[in-house]
């Protein structure tokens, strides 16, 4: 089994050291005083699109009437057809910036979410806005977030500016897999290499994206992806490509409300889009498996039932893995020592993706508020 062990090691080293260092977790905003303030504040549209979100609607939209922004700020909010008052809420909890658009039944073509947002975009179309901003239902700005982010977009000529949200950490559930999930999706996505205008990579959190007007609308707007599952990274790479720039980082600033009491409640966020990360393709399914067996199972697996060499080779695959994921749980106020049960974590994680395919194959597959979304 030394191959094994060998192999895992290796592994690690490339995580660790080849993939733009993302587990120290220091692509972020504790940057952004730095930026400064353009001269003239461009007029700003901030689109909500919502459905059935009483619970967290009231304090989202009050998050952004009291925004500090300088220039003009026009805050738009799409009532997807819910059914909980959500409209009434958020018309309550709002002030004159702000506009509720009752939603119309979505278009063939187009995923929920998307289709609400364009609805937004053409409540504004004869507004001379400059730039745009999308934020979930359920996400919370402090006053200075959407000031910092248009600094940052003016200053370093940045055509889409993403923040991820930081999640909800309190329940048992949560402080065992949520961390994990923003581990993962750095590693997938690199925020360093998403950031570099020379790399390929290309990502976005969807609970904040602000973008430049002229840049989005010049691709087309959200047609080119009208279909997309996970429209924040098919987002950000139409706004890199014909060599946009774009920035992505995790921050303080803006916070999800989404609640994850139980393990049921992940998986059901995992299952959704899981699959649709795949390509829908078996193989890449299997090799993912793989992939994950190899560098979060074997290297366990090894450290207690190995023996001489192969031990040793799983114990340092171990040790690099708990490393690597320190500095994520650190951001969570987490023990490090947490790290020592990532094997684990990504087995639940590996069980919630193998979920998403099966509900595909069923036909249960990509559902965004209990309706079915476009596989184009």
């Amino acid at each position: 089994m030394i191959w094994l062990g060998l192999a895992a090691c290796i592994a690690w080293a490339v995580l660790l050291f080849g993939r733009g260092f993302f587990w120290l977790a220091r692509d972020d905003d504790s940057d952004a005083a730095i930026w400064p303030e353009p001269a003239r504040w461009p007029a700003v549209a901030v689109v909500v699109p919502a459905r059935n979100e009483a619970e967290t609607i009231a304090v989202t939209v009050r998050s952004l009437t009291a925004q500090d922004y300088p220039g003009a700020l026009r805050i738009v909010m799409v009532d997807d057809r819910s059914t909980d008052g959500t409209g009434d809420l958020a018309r309550a909890a709002g002030d004159q910036h702000l506009l509720v658009v009752t939603g119309r039944g979505k278009a063939s073509g187009w995923s929920g979410k998307l289709y609400a947002l364009q609805q937004g975009l053409d409540a504004v179309a004869g507004e001379a806005h400059e730039f745009l901003l999308f934020t979930d239902a359920d996400i919370s700005h402090t006053p200075d977030s959407l000031r910092r982010l248009v600094a940052r977009a003016t200053s370093d000529r940045r055509d889409l500016v993403s923040l991820m949200a930081r999640l909800r950490c309190q329940s048992t559930a949560e402080r065992w897999l949520i961390p994990a999930f923003v581990f993962f999706f750095q590693m997938l996505y690199p925020f360093r290499w998403s950031n570099d205008p020379k790399a390929r990579t290309a990502a976005a959190a969807g609970g904040c994206v602000l973008l430049r007007r002229s840049a989005f609308e010049a691709r087309g707007g959200l047609m080119p992806i009208k279909g997309r599952i996970i429209d924040d990274c098919a987002l950000a790479g139409l706004m890199k490509s014909g060599g946009g720039r774009i920035w992505l980082g995790l921050t303080e600033r803006v916070h999800s409300l989404r609640a994850y009491d139980d393990i049921g409640t992940i998986r059901a966020m995992v299952v959704r889009t899981a699959y649709a990360q795949l390509l829908y393709h078996p193989l890449v399914l299997a090799g993912m498996v793989l992939a994950l067996s190899l560098v979060y199972l074997a290297p366990p697996l090894l450290a207690v039932f190995g023996h001489g060499t192969a031990r040793l080779l799983g114990l340092l695959a171990w040790c690099a893995m708990t490393v690597a994921f320190a500095p994520m749980l650190r951001r969570f106020g987490l023990s490090p020592l947490r790290g020592l049960a990532l094997p684990v974590i990504a087995t639940t994680y590996l069980a919630f993706t193998l979920d998403s395919a099966r509900a595909e194959w069923r036909g249960m597959g990509g559902f965004w508020k209990g309706e079915p979304l476009s596989r184009e």
